[in-house]
């Protein structure tokens, strides 16, 4: 989810407090026993969450809406030689999704920005981990290689709950345990003050409008450790921020909001 206040204040107040190669291959999926994915710094990718799917861009790495597509579309893509992310939401309800009605009233808190979206309690992890393991399962069964669960940061935010660093931390180690025992990648999406507590429990990053806020060497712990961060903006020029994100080796691209089809890569 685009943020909508920037971190780097919260990211000063909280600085205290195995893997396949990046090539792809003709398979359909991961094969439960063998390594999960591991996407390295710097791979291309195409982020794409509306719209009718463009399956032609020629990069390594797609990520795509995990409800709106069917597995028939991720075996395309793999048969283009692509690895695929399945967007999800594992921090807000979203009233338009086929499993809304299964979350009780009281998980959902203030509205997060976006229509039909709420912040969920994350304190509720004995509610949740059976959602969000049956959101995972529909990602593992269509195919997908790895997953990127968005809405990961409410502790940051007013979400009607007093949520803390310490349940933000518990719930997304969760999520990743969830992806890592469906043999899937998992992406940490934005959550920047924690990234030193947790990238050893995610795959890659994924991140937006660091450069905007200046905060994209915050992600470098990612990158030295050899995993990718992915990586949009949507103000900024890439004359803006490209060049900081070659130096940083960040996947970088600019796309508009509705994260269609169009993208413009460094």
């Amino acid at each position: 989810m685009r943020r909508l206040l920037p971190l780097v204040t919260m990211l000063a107040l909280l600085a205290g407090c195995t893997a396949a190669p990046d090539g792809t291959d003709d398979t359909d999926g991961p094969a439960p026993s063998a390594p999960r994915w591991q996407p390295k710094p710097g791979v291309e990718w195409q982020w794409q969450l509306s719209g009718r799917l463009d399956p032609t861009v020629d990069v390594p790495v797609y990520d795509i809406d995990g409800f709106d597509h069917p597995a028939s579309a991720v075996t395309d893509l793999h048969r283009r030689g692509r690895k695929v992310i399945c967007y999800l939401s594992t921090g807000a309800w979203e009233d338009f999704r086929p499993d809304a009605v299964d979350f009780p009233e009281a998980l959902l808190g203030k509205g997060n920005g976006w229509k039909g979206e709420r912040w969920l309690d994350i304190r509720r992890t004995d509610v949740l981990e059976p959602l969000m393991a049956a959101r995972l399962d529909m990602c593992r069964e269509k195919g997908f290689d790895a997953v990127e669960p968005d809405n990961m940061d409410g502790y940051l935010n007013d979400t009607g709950f007093p949520l803390s660093a310490g349940h933000q931390l518990r719930y997304n180690r969760l999520i990743a345990r969830l992806a890592h025992d469906r043999g899937m990648a998992v992406g940490l999406k934005n959550d920047l003050p924690q990234i030193p507590q947790l990238v050893g429990d995610f795959d890659f990053a994924v991140n937006e409008q660091c450069a905007q806020y200046g905060e994209c060497d915050a992600l470098t712990p990612f990158i030295e450790a050899g995993k990718a961060v992915f990586h949009a903006e949507y103000a900024l020029p890439v004359d803006r921020f490209c060049p900081e994100s070659r130096r940083l080796r960040l996947s970088s691209i600019l796309k508009k909001y509705e994260l269609g089809v169009w993208r413009r890569a460094c």
